[in-house]
């Protein structure tokens, strides 16, 4: 991912997996494309607004362990989601807030001190080339850039607004267990009982990822033993309740069909949660 322009990110150091992200691509379901896009939308939406971009500007999305890039031009940044150090020149600046970087500095995001992604704002948006029009990476399909390289160089946009003022907090750790809210799903009639996924405690696996929110817990149990389903479509939200009767809700990069019973459906204010949930963390679902 080379691109010659003057306003640009080099990547020194991409973490674990650091992925471009911005709303997604939704509406292509029908021909096996997932939405994809920021799986924390409030804080990807705050780090834009804080730099002054349209809500659709993309940005990127670190997991765990953050991410090192050198700065080509000035620009302003902004970090937001899972709390993490935040160092320009090797001087700790602001979290959650506008800071600037020089031509030539180096911006690190050191590991998320809770919560699993942080997004990485810049002034202008990351302005790689969109696919079904959206700059997203879409980790099930391989649709969209591919997850950072070291060496890679970003191409930035020119910026559209002035940096804005701080006047929302940013994320803080949810308690455990965190709650999600969700409604009945189209195949809640397939178990015994479908109201065995309300109350008790799921552990968060470590398998967990942008596709699905694995969880480990009470096995739930089907009513109609031995029947098959055919493939259907998928939602975002979805829970699926795959052979092994441990629950699995379905993010941004989920397939868009699948033949396991979907039991429930998170609600969509809920879904940012799941995406700063941490293996071995509990999760409870009520009902809306």
């Amino acid at each position: 991912m080379r691109f010659p322009t003057r306003r640009a990110l080099t990547v020194l150091e991409p973490g674990p997996s650091t992925t471009v992200q911005d709303q997604g691509r939704p509406g292509w379901a029908h021909l096996g494309v997932p939405r994809s896009g920021a799986l924390d939308a409030r804080s990807a939406g705050l780090a834009n607004r804080l730099v002054g971009n349209h809500p659709a500007a993309a940005l990127l999305e670190t997991t765990f362990g953050g991410v090192s890039l050198r700065a080509e031009a000035a620009m302003s940044i902004a970090v937001t989601g899972a709390e993490a150090a935040v160092l320009v020149a090797g001087r700790e600046r602001a979290f959650g807030a506008p800071v600037t970087v020089r031509a030539g500095e180096t911006l690190t995001v050191g590991p998320a001190r809770w919560g699993v992604r942080s997004y990485v704002a810049v002034a202008g948006g990351v302005d790689v080339s969109p696919v079904l029009g959206s700059r997203s990476t879409d980790t099930l399909s391989g649709v969209g850039p591919a997850p950072l390289a070291a060496g890679d160089v970003l191409p930035v946009g020119d910026p559209v607004g002035r940096p804005a003022a701080v006047d929302l907090t940013t994320g803080h750790r949810p308690r455990s267990p965190v709650c999600l809210r969700v409604h009945p799903g189209p195949r809640a009639d397939w178990f015994a009982d479908p109201g065995a996924l309300l109350g008790p405690a799921y552990t968060v696996s470590v398998h967990s990822n942008r596709v699905g929110l694995r969880l480990q817990g009470p096995l739930l149990e089907r009513g109609a033993a031995g029947a098959e389903l055919p493939s259907e479509g998928i939602v975002l939200g979805a829970v699926q309740v795959p052979a092994s009767g441990q629950p699995v809700v379905f993010l941004h990069d989920h397939p868009t069909t699948g033949g396991y019973p979907v039991l429930a459906v998170v609600a969509p204010d809920d879904l940012d949660r799941c995406a700063q949930l941490r293996p071995g963390d509990l999760v409870r679902f009520l009902a809306c």
